[in-house]
């Protein structure tokens, strides 16, 4: 197996990274390998715009039939209470 080195990451970030790997009983290792297997696996190529825009209108046909209420309206409702 390859191994990589990651260098000068903020303690911040290791600090939540071991906090996510003792949630999931990981070591930090197995936890950041987990989530770069994840993240190489949905990110096979790099998304650009007209990717994107692909993929809304595939999730937009797949619901259009679907009645869609206005999020203002909603939020509007819920002040109002």
């Amino acid at each position: 197996m390859a191994q990589i080195l990651v260098r000068n990451l903020d303690e911040a970030v290791v600090e939540q990274l071991k906090k996510r790997a003792k949630l999931n009983r990981r070591s930090l290792q197995a936890e950041v390998q987990v989530i770069l297997e994840a993240a190489a696996r949905n990110q096979s190529e790099p998304l650009d715009m007209a990717g994107f825009l692909d993929k809304v209108q595939a999730i937009r046909s797949r619901t259009a039939e679907r009645l869609q209420t206005d999020s203002a309206e909603l939020v509007r409702e819920d002040r109002e209470r």
